[in-house]
């Protein structure tokens, strides 16, 4: 567990710390930490049908995949609050993320797929020595399951949603933090790389660059609104910003 102590420490030591923004360029790097959802994985379809099963089996309506896509970003807590219209204060409000959590758990891999190019990335990024972790607001026991679905040879790292530990989630830097010293890095020489405003204000919180990709789950326009720098359209365009040729 990290200590709230050490956490207050290291953001004013990363506050106290210059760094580049825009442009496209930033110090070349030895590490990279990716979003899950949105990011590397495209798991939107699999999260709209858990959400609507718990939906129809509590009686509520179910929502489109736009829906769901405007709810996901802070956790399955948040994303239920979000989709049940008395959110947390309802009375099913338990039944129903009971209910989600045991069908995402059985269910979680049946359409999600790596986006186009990840795979490619990744191989090339553990061939240049790069360290690779995952750091998602998704439930850890999915994080962890689907990493080693997909990532088992190429991603050591991967750490999702504990707050029940004493760890906060994204846009804290907590579980950034827990990752990098996993692999034993420094945030100076790691980049984050994310979809969404979570992931901005995470690497921001963490004393880190950040890349924005423009395939996930909020789009281009959004990212800028919210303040993103460095906004790529495909996996590749992250080798020569973070230094490989």
């Amino acid at each position: 567990m990290i200590r709230c102590e050490h956490i207050k420490r290291y953001i004013k030591r990363i506050r106290n710390t210059k760094r580049k923004t825009g442009n496209r360029k930033m110090n070349k790097k030895d590490t990279v930490v990716f979003d899950l959802d949105g990011t590397l994985l495209d798991t939107l379809e699999d999260l709209k049908n858990s959400v609507n099963y718990a939906m129809t089996q509590c009686g509520y309506p179910e929502h489109t995949l736009d829906e769901v896509r405007r709810y996901v970003g802070n956790g399955i807590l948040l994303l239920m609050q979000r989709a049940i219209p008395g959110e947390k204060d309802d009375p099913n409000f338990d039944k129903a993320f009971t209910l989600f959590k045991e069908h995402y758990g059985k269910h979680c891999n049946d359409t999600t797929k790596p986006y186009a190019g990840i795979m490619e990335l990744l191989h090339t990024l553990k061939e240049n020595n790069i360290k690779i972790a995952i750091v998602s607001n998704k439930a850890d026991f999915a994080v962890k399951e689907l990493n080693a679905i997909y990532f088992k040879d190429l991603i050591p790292v991967a750490i999702g949603e504990k707050e029940s530990e004493g760890i906060r989630k994204k846009p804290a830097p907590d579980t950034v933090i827990e990752a990098l010293k996993q692999l034993g890095s420094t945030a100076e020489n790691s980049v984050y790389i994310g979809d969404s405003d979570v992931d901005i204000e995470t690497a921001r919180n963490s004393g880190m660059d950040e890349i924005l990709c423009d395939w996930g789950f909020r789009g281009e326009e959004f990212l800028k609104q919210h303040g993103a720098k460095i906004i790529i359209k495909k996996p590749d365009e992250i080798l020569s910003l973070i230094g490989i040729e």
